[in-house]
């Protein structure tokens, strides 16, 4: 345990972020799941409605420092080309 007031808030702060990026990470992937096996259903409405969400939760999270914005941007690449594969 830190002897410092500043690190013991330090931590606290740390702690926050964590679990907040830990459910916006754990989002992404779930829009990911819904869109390719709607996707591999062939349901091209819905699949058209989780990429969207995804597209959309992948920018904030780039934005907002909880992914990489390349990372973000490869992603987003990859859900497109399979999207357009299905067409």
């Amino acid at each position: 345990m830190p002897n410092i007031k500043q690190q013991e808030k330090r931590m606290r702060q740390a702690e926050k972020r964590r679990i907040r990026n830990k459910s916006r990470k754990t989002e992404i992937k779930t829009y990911i799941k819904r869109f390719e096996s709607a996707l591999q259903r062939g349901d091209r409405d819905e699949s058209e409605l989780y990429l969207g969400k995804a597209v959309r939760a992948l920018d904030k999270a780039a934005s907002d420092g909880v992914i990489h914005k390349n990372n973000a941007a490869n992603r987003k690449s990859r859900l497109m080309a399979k999207y357009n594969q299905a067409l």
